[in-house]
């Protein structure tokens, strides 16, 4: 008689998949090929489940990460390499916070409904009150109009410290109380406008003359909803580790804006903006000055995305269904989107840039933008790092300098002849 095998899968359970990694992701956290992850299932040294509504195996995290405790030495006091996150996940070119689709949510949420996704907290400032209206005009006071918008939301975060006896209350609700009254503080501070209303509502017009409507200012609430968070960004990871020493809310948003604060990061809008300024009337010589020359096009590719950006791609398509602005921008936004070549796509800065361009921003309004959309996840990450044991930031340094007895005065090889 011949006995026919079949494989049989895990019966699936019902789980929203929280605690559980992907095929992937195991791979990637125990730096071994997928292939690898399925050998150790079938030498039981993991166990794989099924998950309605997933496809593919999935894993519990506390049993990779026992894994790896097995099969590799740890820095002796660090555990970066390590970090749980439930806020942002990247998967094939989507992002998601909390599950959710953002996309989606850029769509049907406001700004301060995706921050209460994020902190999984209430927003709990919906207007400016006098007090963040007091803290916004000293910081324009003291600013000055040369001023960017970064410099004036850093500003008005140390401002909002110093006034705050109680900052070091690191209680969630306390937390994200804090949170939103500095952002609306940091609105505030921009330019004198309306005091009342949603972030998107009481931005516009103090990044613009422009007139707003409803779909303006859709548009900017969508681009902060796109934007609130990105994983462990440069920013995300500075803002950890000051949640780690367990530094305020206000110092947590204060390190992320200092890592922001860099052409690599927030300041990447800016150059997108100005090579858009300079492409808007002839954007095919530009991309050949470009191509000629060697040069990077500011605003294109990404160290995460692959094939394209799908906070870009739902900004720009917004763009070109709306009217208003200067007309020039769209066609020279498609020209240099079309033309850029195999493998090669517009990212975030670069729509962000499109949009100021397209109603007549400032040049540094992308930027502004950008930083106060990522107040809101610095915050969700410092809620995420406050629950963490402190100081675990504490990788040990590789030491390459002088050997103690090897420097001047000393008596290794180096030190001068008696």
């Amino acid at each position: 008689m011949t006995r026919t095998h079949t494989r049989r899968y895990p019966t699936p359970i019902h789980h929203d998949g929280r605690d559980y990694l992907t095929t992937e992701q195991v791979a990637k956290m125990l730096g071994v090929k997928v292939s690898t992850v399925y050998a150790y299932v079938s030498r039981g040294r993991l166990s794989s489940r099924r998950i309605d509504g997933h496809d593919g195996s999935m894993f519990p995290v506390d049993e990779v990460d026992g894994l790896l405790d097995r099969t590799r030495h740890r820095p002796p006091t660090g555990v970066a390499e390590r970090i749980r996150t439930q806020l942002t996940f990247l998967s094939g070119d989507r992002l998601y916070y909390r599950g959710h689709d953002v996309v989606e949510l850029s769509r049907t949420a406001s700004f301060e409904d995706v921050a209460a996704l994020l902190w999984d907290r209430p927003w709990t400032v919906p207007s400016s009150s006098a007090d963040q209206r007091a803290i916004g005009a000293a910081v324009r006071r003291v600013a000055g109009v040369r001023a960017r918008g970064v410099d004036r939301i850093r500003l008005t975060v140390d401002l909002a410290g110093a006034r705050d006896p109680l900052r070091h209350q690191i209680d969630p609700e306390a937390v994200t109380t804090k949170a939103a009254s500095a952002i609306a503080a940091a609105v505030e501070a921009l330019a004198d406008g309306p005091s009342e209303g949603a972030v998107a509502q009481r931005l516009w017009p103090r990044l613009t003359d422009e007139p707003a409507t409803r779909r303006t200012v859709a548009l900017v609430n969508a681009a902060l909803v796109l934007l609130a968070d990105h994983d462990l960004s440069a920013g995300a990871v500075a803002a950890r580790v000051a949640a780690s020493a367990r530094g305020s809310v206000y110092a947590v948003i204060g390190a992320g804006l200092g890592a922001f604060d860099g052409p690599s990061h927030g300041g990447a809008t800016t150059l997108a903006y100005r090579f858009l300024v300079g492409a808007l009337d002839d954007p095919t010589a530009a991309l050949a000055d470009a191509l000629h020359t060697g040069t990077p096009i500011p605003g294109t590719g990404h160290v995460i995305y692959r094939h394209c950006d799908p906070r870009a791609e739902e900004i720009i398509d917004r763009l070109g269904a709306m009217g208003g602005g200067d007309r020039r921008v769209m066609p020279a936004v498609r020209t240099i989107v079309d033309n850029l070549g195999p493998g090669q796509f517009v990212n975030s800065d670069f729509a962000l840039a499109a949009i100021a361009l397209r109603y007549r921003m400032s040049p540094d309004a992308a930027e502004t933008i950008f930083a106060l959309a990522r107040m809101v996840g610095w915050t969700a990450h410092a809620l995420e790092e406050y629950r963490e044991p402190r100081l675990r930031f504490r990788p040990e340094g590789v030491y390459t300098g002088i050997r103690p007895g090897s420097g001047p005065g000393g008596h290794g090889e180096g030190a001068p002849e008696r």
